[in-house]
């Protein structure tokens, strides 16, 4: 059973990024109220959630702007502290999670979360082994694109697991935020592996027409 909290969770909305179970995170942490955040969390159970911030966010973001009531719950697997009193820390996505009532909402908010797991599946089934070969093969075309193109490609790393699989690959995927919270918010990985492949397929298209820096037509 995946780790549920004891206690409301401290929130950090972001404007652009939506951490998946399973994907690491590097994250640089400057802003007082977020800097607090980190403390207290560190000092309790070293979780906090990561949310997307809504539409209209930049009227409010030095008070209360709204986030996505889904989120992903992360472990700070490390945390160092900056001279500049700012921290750079590395998280760990541990499961997606239903954000509830705000139990805290100065300096920052925490609430209070309720696990979203996901559908059951098996490694070893036929269909999952199928997909896992397919999406492998879709992420491959796309990073050999971004490459062509002189672009930085995604990395695919074929021993993982199907499920961070799954959730590495969106990660890296070139769209907007809200499209992949839409992932997020599927119960089923085996569908969300299909709809990545589909768009590694999309972006790996896109990606070949576009002229490698330096070059010229004819």
């Amino acid at each position: 059973m995946p780790f549920e909290p004891k206690h409301p969770v401290p929130v950090f909305p972001l404007p652009g990024l939506v951490l998946f179970p399973g994907v690491d995170l590097p994250l640089h942490v400057y802003e007082l109220r977020y800097r607090t955040l980190m403390r207290d969390a560190l000092t309790g159970e070293r979780v906090i959630a990561l949310a997307l911030l809504r539409p209209g966010w930049e009227r409010d973001y030095h008070g209360s702007p709204e986030f996505h009531s889904l989120g992903c719950l992360a472990h700070i697997e490390e945390a160092a502290w900056l001279p500049d009193d700012c921290y750079h820390v590395h998280l760990k996505g541990l499961s997606r999670v239903r954000l509830g009532r705000t139990a805290r909402e100065f300096p920052y908010r925490a609430v209070r979360v309720q696990l979203v797991l996901q559908d059951p599946f098996s490694e070893d089934d036929a269909l999952v082994q199928l997909e896992r070969r397919a999406l492998i093969e879709a992420g491959q075309r796309c990073a050999q694109a971004a490459e062509a193109a002189g672009l930085e490609p995604v990395p695919v790393d074929a021993h993982l697991a199907f499920e961070p699989l799954v959730n590495n690959l969106c990660m890296g995927l070139a769209i907007d935020p809200e499209e992949r919270l839409a992932l997020l918010a599927m119960d089923s990985v085996l569908e969300r592996g299909r709809r990545a492949r589909e768009l590694m397929d999309a972006q790996a298209l896109h990606t070949g027409r576009i002229e490698p820096p330096g070059s010229e037509r004819n």
